[in-house]
């Protein structure tokens, strides 16, 4: 098929070249001309594992110009793949959405032949029906149905493994205006996603609220994951790790996310957590799950610091593993690792950090005094207390040569590792530093002494 992808970001571009992985010629679409000329030139204009090969090898099959209207005209399908911020109250603004719907309205207006319009941005429930819909027929002066076709289509990815996630997801979601533009739709991810992903199809609302639903539901496991983590950290002998594999063993709940670790961050679980709140509060519904979920996870960091001071004595350092709000990409939006190293650094703590992809955007984002350590050993070298917040594999390879010298703090205490992902082996570490996991609760003979700070960072966390 001939394929238009409106919006060459971090989705739109990897959708444009799995789509042309396929066999489809693709033409990307975006305002940014560094993005346009990047697939002209056969090369990713955004970082994610695998795209610059992918783009390399489907190059024939691939384009991108700035011209909206010359790459609807001379395609059947439109994938619009633009952000929705979120606005002050916590609900996702459409701006750029209809920005590009008026666009195609403009085309649809000199197309004779069907033309299959397809929102993959998450919109707000109400959004595709309701303003989509409307501005597309007024602009083009066509009707959906007989002229047009019109689907609600979100992606379920991950940034660091969108590729995977596009190619064999585990389901497709269609919200379809009618039978015939969602079984065009079907049609085209039959050729795209070999693992064959059953289809739900279903109007549009009923998508909207799919898309918003799952990820909420997601968010709830892993906050009560993590409850479930600071319960046991109370309690001799208990371990949120083998409680979690228990439970996860019924076929009812399921090990996914089900991991007691830091809280989750990125572009997508905290706002549409806080997004279907909202929604359901217009609604005149308490939706109690949904922030009580995200009061969960607001206390992550405060938590994991409260450990650090409890653990620190004046001048030590802390060193932070990990930047970007997950593995395998730069982005540092809602990220966990990144807020403990700012509220540390800003409440006097000397605090040096590491990630391997996301350094530049976190100079930006914390304070000159922190120190950015050139590498994961630099880091741990330099760190009295060493916190795991980001599981990136590489981190993985920290051994106790690694450590201060001598493996001595410069207290004359065994350095801290602070494993918040269970990473490491603790025997690794044994009589070398002291290990302290997530989840993990005290041994009975030090249960009455735990969590009684040592030591106060100047400044104030709560």
């Amino acid at each position: 098929m001939n394929i238009s992808v409106i919006g060459l970001g971090k989705l739109g571009a990897v959708l444009a070249a799995v789509m042309a992985d396929r066999g489809h010629d693709v033409v990307g679409v975006d305002v940014n001309p560094e993005a346009v000329a990047a697939i002209n030139e056969g090369r990713a204009s955004v970082r994610e594992p695998g795209l610059d090969e992918m783009i390399a090898w489907n190059a024939a099959r691939m384009s991108a110009t700035c011209d909206f209207e010359s790459a609807v005209a001379r395609t059947d399908i439109t994938f619009v793949v633009v952000p929705t911020p979120s606005r002050a109250d916590a609900t996702f603004s459409l701006e750029y959405v209809l920005k590009a719907t008026e666009s195609i309205g403009r085309v649809l207006a000199k197309k004779t032949a069907y033309h299959l319009v397809v929102i993959s941005s998450t919109v707000m429930p109400g959004s595709t029906g309701g303003e989509v819909l409307p501005q597309l027929e007024r602009i083009s002066g066509r009707r959906c149905g007989p002229d047009f076709g019109l689907c609600y289509n979100p992606e379920f990815i991950a940034l660091g493994s969108v590729i995977r996630d596009m190619s064999t997801p585990d389901m497709i979601l269609i919200g379809e205006f009618d039978e015939r533009a969602g079984g065009l739709l079907e049609e085209l991810y039959r050729t795209v996603c070999p693992n064959h992903p059953p289809v739900a199809r279903m109007n549009f609302v009923n998508a909207e609220l799919t898309k918003i639903s799952v990820n909420t539901f997601v968010t709830t496991k892993i906050s009560y994951a993590n409850m479930l983590a600071e319960i046991c950290e109370q309690v001799p002998g208990a371990d949120a790790e083998v409680v979690s594999e228990a439970i996860g063993m019924d076929t009812r709940i399921g090990r996914k996310y089900l991991k007691g670790a830091f809280g989750y961050g990125g572009p997508c679980f905290p706002r549409d957590n806080k997004a279907f709140a909202r929604f359901a509060e217009s609604r005149s519904v308490d939706a109690t799950l949904a922030k009580a979920t995200d009061q969960v996870n607001s206390r992550q960091v405060q938590r994991l610091a409260d450990r650090i001071l409890a653990a620190m004595a004046e001048g030590d350092c802390v060193g932070v593993l990990g930047m970007s709000y997950k593995p395998d990409t730069e982005v540092i939006d809602e990220s966990q690792g990144l807020t403990l190293a700012n509220t540390l650094a800003t409440a006097g703590c000397r605090v040096a950090v590491y990630d391997p992809a996301a350094m530049e955007n976190a100079r930006r984002a914390l304070p000159d005094a922190v120190l950015f350590a050139p590498s994961m050993e630099a880091c741990a070298a330099e760190a009295d207390i060493l916190v795991i917040a980001t599981p990136w594999s590489q981190f993985r390879a920290l051994q106790p040569a690694h450590l201060l010298p001598e493996g001595r703090s410069r207290n004359g205490r065994r350095p801290v590792i602070m494993d918040w992902w269970r990473m490491l082996r603790p025997a690794d570490f044994e009589g070398v530093a002291e290990y302290i996991a997530c989840g993990m609760g005290p041994a009975g003979e030090h249960a009455e002494s735990a969590g009684k700070p040592r030591f106060a960072a100047t400044g104030q966390f709560r």
